[in-house]
């Protein structure tokens, strides 16, 4: 038999355990962000009970369904990211201002405002990572997405599973956009046109060029290895990163984007390997 004093020291034990197993099933988020070195300046930080700090990123999560919106805000949070929610079009610009999140997953049906006006006002504002989240499937609607600047779609009913993974996959993604190359690498001239990583610029024939971030990345990748042909598959994997969940149209959306701006030249140009992938020709 126990006596009421033993009885009691155990239940303090038990409860001292069952936190001590809370904080360990917390623990590796924190460190899974620390490892993942992201260098966003609007990273939140909270207290742990030994001192240290778990940085959260914010979600602006854009959806007129407040059930949806409310369950994708449960997930994120219970995933560690700190989420703001809303269910107005004309609301979304204003809390983009003022909540300067990190990233933003946006429905594209939405009363006052659709998502894809949207996502080209955010774009012209910010390189911010987008995820488009619709009950709109069509390849049309999909592809247009991804030419204003989205970094990933998803369509409804969705996998909410799915989604957080998507949301850790292009935030790793978007960590490679903060980094600053060393000089020799960061800058390629060509006749008439001049890629420049540092600043995220495009300059053709003396005009700078209104380029989203990824269609950017891969005209520079591909620029800075001339003549040597990739597959889809590689410049996926490179652009945006082993982790995504999309399929190698987006590589031939962003191609097709980048040929309507710039048109090639007998010195160099964006070439068309049939049956493999592309490559920069350069003369």
């Amino acid at each position: 038999m126990f006596s009421c004093s033993s009885l009691l020291a155990m239940n303090t034990r038990l409860a001292n355990s069952k936190r001590s197993e809370e904080i360990a099933v917390r623990a590796p988020l924190s460190t899974t962000i620390s490892q993942d070195n992201f260098s966003y300046k609007n990273k939140k930080t909270i207290e742990t009970n030994k001192g240290k700090t778990m940085e959260k990123y914010k979600i602006l999560i854009v959806d007129d369904d407040q059930n949806i919106a409310e369950l994708i805000s449960l997930y994120l949070e219970k995933d560690g990211y700190d989420t703001r929610q809303i269910h107005h079009g004309l609301e979304a610009l204003p809390a983009f201002h003022s909540y300067e999140p990190d990233l933003i997953i946006l429905d594209l049906m939405l009363p006052g405002k659709d998502g894809l006006d949207i996502c080209k006002e955010v774009r012209q504002l910010s390189d911010i990572p987008i995820i488009m989240l619709t009950a709109k499937g069509e390849t049309f609607d999909k592809i247009l997405g991804l030419e204003l600047g989205a970094d990933d779609y998803m369509v409804k009913p969705f996998d909410t599973k799915e989604l957080t993974a998507r949301v850790k996959a292009v935030l790793r993604r978007s960590q490679f956009r903060t980094k600053t190359p060393e000089k020799s690498e960061e800058e390629i001239d060509l006749n008439g046109l001049n890629i420049n990583l540092s600043n995220y610029t495009v300059t053709y024939l003396g005009d700078k060029l209104d380029m989203p971030p990824k269609e950017l990345e891969l005209l520079y990748f591909l620029a800075s290895n001339p003549n040597k042909v990739f597959t889809r598959d590689q410049l996926l994997d490179r652009i945006w990163g082993y982790e995504y969940l999309g399929d190698t149209r987006t590589v031939d959306v962003h191609v097709k984007r980048i040929r309507e701006k710039i048109n090639e030249t007998d010195d160099w140009g964006i070439k068309t390997v049939w049956g493999i992938g592309y490559k920069f020709e350069v003369s």
